[in-house]
């Protein structure tokens, strides 16, 4: 690991003028993803900024019904909170699914939102052909092992699978991420945060430098109550998603009038499922419905070398999610 600089912040305002200054710098809470990255040489920061004296821990209702949780909150207390429970369970499932607890216990909604990409190429420095680390210098993982990476929205520069569970399940509710910068404040809708990697893939999201997550908004979705997180994985605990369902479904006299669906383990960044949705409303909560939702999601995958397996996984989590939803059985 290389020497850095360290200043533990007690004021936002500070935090955003000392990481404007210092491109090199990052922002750190619990540290979970940063320091692995450091230490092996793949995140490089002059400066440590330490935002832990930041009053963003909070997990509160709004008067319009939703839920506002400060950026540091930890992910534990997220997962766990009886109002995200009742309100979300889809949020709920989808942090518990995530890493162990101790580092549930450690890690913070803001920076779970920013974890890096997974992708062997690019957690190891040792490889030289990493877009994403090292701009114009190509993607080792399209022509080598890419067992575990994405089917959508890749490029010819990466298709790096983004990792998080919470930000698919977020995905879903369509959810509102506050920031702070030199300019004041802004919110963004977490469809737009974060960004294809086209040409670019090492900018991840729309955050401009030194820009501060400071809460995620949940928008009052009543029918999210009827959510859920299905996740499939190599091992059954402490595990990424090799295919990830976030789904919430309003059901009406048998027919579905609205529904939300996110996908995790399958796409550079967490996948709103359009197609499904687009499917599913209007139409009968049936085996027949889930099967074209499902068909539907998965026309436009591209799959690569090692990876044509999640084609046929994802279409058959997504049935099966649909069907946990509704209580039914398939």
């Amino acid at each position: 690991m290389q020497p850095f600089n360290y200043l533990r912040a007690s004021d936002a305002a500070i935090a955003v003028k000392t990481a404007i200054q210092d491109h090199q710098a990052k922002f750190i809470a619990g540290g979970t993803n940063l320091l692995d990255l450091m230490k092996e040489g793949v995140e490089t920061p002059q400066q440590l900024i330490d935002i832990n004296d930041l009053p963003r821990s909070q997990i509160e209702r709004l008067p319009n019904g939703g839920i506002r949780i400060g950026a540091l909150a930890r992910n534990s207390d997220v997962a766990y909170d009886e109002n995200i429970q009742r309100q979300y369970p889809v949020l709920s499932e989808a942090l518990l699914s995530g890493a162990s607890p101790q580092l549930r216990n450690m890690a913070t909604v803001g920076g779970n939102l920013l974890q890096r990409t997974r992708c062997y190429y690019f957690t190891d420095a040792g490889f030289s052909s990493c877009n994403k680390r090292i701009p114009g210098s190509g993607c080792a993982a399209i022509p080598g092992y890419n067992r575990i990476h994405a089917i959508f929205g890749t490029s010819d520069c990466c298709i790096a699978t983004h990792p998080s569970d919470m930000a698919v399940a977020l995905v879903a509710l369509d959810a509102i991420i506050h920031t702070q910068n030199a300019n004041g404040t802004r919110q963004i809708a977490i469809a737009d945060f974060y960004l294809l990697p086209e040409d670019t893939p090492d900018r991840e999201t729309v955050l401009e430098p030194g820009e501060l997550i400071t809460a995620v908004e949940l928008p009052p979705l009543l029918f999210a109550a009827r959510s859920h997180y299905l996740k499939v994985r190599d091992r059954a605990s402490y595990d990424f998603a090799l295919v990830s369902v976030a789904a919430a479904l309003d059901i009406q006299d048998g027919q579905i009038t609205d529904a939300r669906i996110g996908l995790g383990g399958v796409a550079t960044k967490p996948w709103k499922a359009t197609e499904a949705e687009r499917v599913l409303i209007g139409s009968p909560a049936n085996a027949s419905t889930f099967e074209a939702a499902a068909l539907a999601t998965i026309h436009d995958a591209k799959p690569q070398q090692y990876n044509h397996f999640k084609v046929e996984l994802l279409r058959r989590t997504l049935v099966q999610a649909f069907f946990q939803v509704t209580g039914g059985e398939q």
